[in-house]
C-alpha cells in the first residue's frame, strides 16, 4: 500500500511525495552497505552551539537544524529514556557537530524500535556447510527480467530522457545502466520500503550486536543528512536497512555522492532527476567505462575473472570484466550485477526498437 511521505524544505511550500511499499523488506542492502572511496561533501564546522540553536542569530540558516521547534525536548523520554548509550550519541552529536541537545533529546524520544528489523538483522541460524543451490541464478534472474520490468524500464527512460543522457554525458556512465539499477532496486520507484529510516537505524544501532557500529555510523549520517538538505527526520521512508530513494543508497552515500541534478538547491533521491545523476556518479566514482563490455559467455573457467552461475539447465561460465566489478561495488554478489547486466541490455533493445 502507497504511503504519503511528507517534507519540508525551510522557507518553502510543502512538497508530498508518493511512497509505495516494498515487495519485501527482506531485501539485502543493495547498494551502499560497502564503504566507497569518494569525492565527500564539506562536512559541517565542529563548533558546539547553545541548545537553543534556531535562536542565534549569527548561525548560517543551511547550518541551522529545520524542525528543531518541533522535537524540542529537556529531556529524553519515550522507548529510549533509559538508554546510556543513546544519551551519549547524543552528546557526541552535539560535541562534533553543534546539534541542539534539546532537539536531539526531543527526536529520540519519538523513536520507535522496530522488532521487524531487530528480526532482519539477526543472523541465519547455521545448518552445516552450505551447499550450492541448483537453479539459484535462474530463480534470481526470474525476478529482474520479466516483461513488466522490462516495459517500465522503457517507460522510465522516456519519461526521464534528458536527464539521462545529460547524466550519462557528464559522468561517463552508459545510460541503460543508469536505468538498470534503478529497475533492480525499487523497480522504478514502485518500491521505496515503507520503514521509517531513523526508527530503522536507531533500532539497528541500540537493539542489535552484529553491525551496530557501521550502523551508528549511518545513523550519525543520516542526522546530518536531513540537516543538510533540511528533511523532518521522522519523514523518509526506505528500507529496513536504512536504505533510500530510487537508487537506495545509505546515508553515508548519499552525503558523499547524492547530486543536486535538478538543481533546486537540494538533493533529492525520491526525485527521479537527483536520483538518475546521483546513480550515474556513484558509478562514475566506482570507475565505470564508457561503452566498455561487461561480461560475456565463456568457455572455461581456466580463463580470468569468470564466475559460474549455476541455472536449472547447468552452469553458465561467464567471462567478467572492470564494469562488472563496479555493478558489484554497489552490492557484491555475482547475481546481482549479472541482474542488471541484463536488465539493462533488455530495456536497452525494447528502448531502441520503440523508437
Amino acid at each position: 500500500m502507497a504511503g504519503v511521505f511528507k517534507y519540508k524544505k525551510v522557507g518553502q511550500s510543502v512538497l508530498v511525495l508518493l511512497l509505495s511499499g516494498c515487495a519485501s523488506d527482506k531485501a539485502p542492502l543493495y547498494g551502499q552497505e560497502q564503504a566507497l572511496q569518494g569525492e565527500v561533501r564539506n562536512q559541517v564546522p565542529s563548533v558546539r552551539y547553545p541548545n537553543d540553536f534556531l535562536s542565534q542569530q549569527n548561525v548560517k540558516p543551511s547550518q541551522r537544524v529545520p524542525y528543531a521547534n518541533q522535537y524540542e525536548a529537556l529531556v529524553l523520554t519515550g522507548t529510549y529514556a533509559k538508554s546510556a548509550a543513546v544519551r551519549q550519541f547524543i552528546q557526541s552529536m552535539v560535541q562534533k557537530y553543534g546539534f541542539s541537545e534539546t532537539y536531539l533529546n526531543g527526536l529520540f524520544s519519538n523513536a520507535h524500535r522496530l522488532e521487524s528489523v531487530i528480526n532482519l538483522e539477526r543472523p541465519e541460524p547455521s545448518l552445516g556447510p552450505s551447499k550450492p543451490s541448483v537453479g539459484s541464478w535462474t530463480r534470481y534472474r526470474n525476478k529482474f527480467l520479466t516483461d513488466a520490468h522490462i516495459n517500465n524500464g522503457v517507460e522510465f527512460w522516456k519519461n526521464n530522457k534528458i536527464s539521462i543522457q545529460q547524466a550519462s554525458t557528464l559522468y561517463g556512465v552508459d545510460p541503460e545502466y543508469i536505468v538498470g539499477i534503478i529497475g533492480v532496486e525499487t523497480y522504478f520507484g514502485k518500491n521505496f520500503g515503507k520503514t521509517c529510516i531513523f526508527d530503522a537505524l536507531t533500532t539497528l544501532s541500540f537493539d542489535t550486536q552484529r553491525r551496530s557500529k557501521y550502523f551508528m555510523t549511518e545513523l550519525e549520517n543520516f542526522l546530518l543528512m536531513t540537516r543538510d538538505e533540511a528533511f523532518d527526520p521522522l519523514q523518509p521512508q526506505g528500507s529496513w536497512a536504512g536504505a533510500m530513494g530510487y537508487g537506495q543508497f545509505m546515508p553515508s552515500s548519499f552525503r558523499s555522492l547524492a547530486v543536486d541534478f535538478n538543481k533546486d538547491g537540494r538533493r533529492d533521491l525520491w526525485h527521479p532527476v537527483d536520483a538518475v545523476g546521483s546513480v550515474a556518479h556513484y558509478f562514475s566514482k566506482s570507475g565505470w567505462q564508457f561503452n566498455k563490455p561487461v561480461t560475456k559467455r565463456a568457455n572455461a573457467m581456466n580463463e580470468p575473472d569468470v564466475i559460474e552461475l549455476s541455472t536449472y539447465e547447468g552452469t553458465e561460465l561467464w567471462q567478467t570484466y572492470p564494469n562488472f566489478k563496479v555493478i558489484k561495488k554497489y552490492n557484491n554478489s555475482s547475481k546481482y550485477a549479472m541482474a542488471v547486466h541484463q536488465l539493462a541490455q533488455a530495456i536497452k533493445a525494447r528502448y531502441q526498437a520503440s523508437n
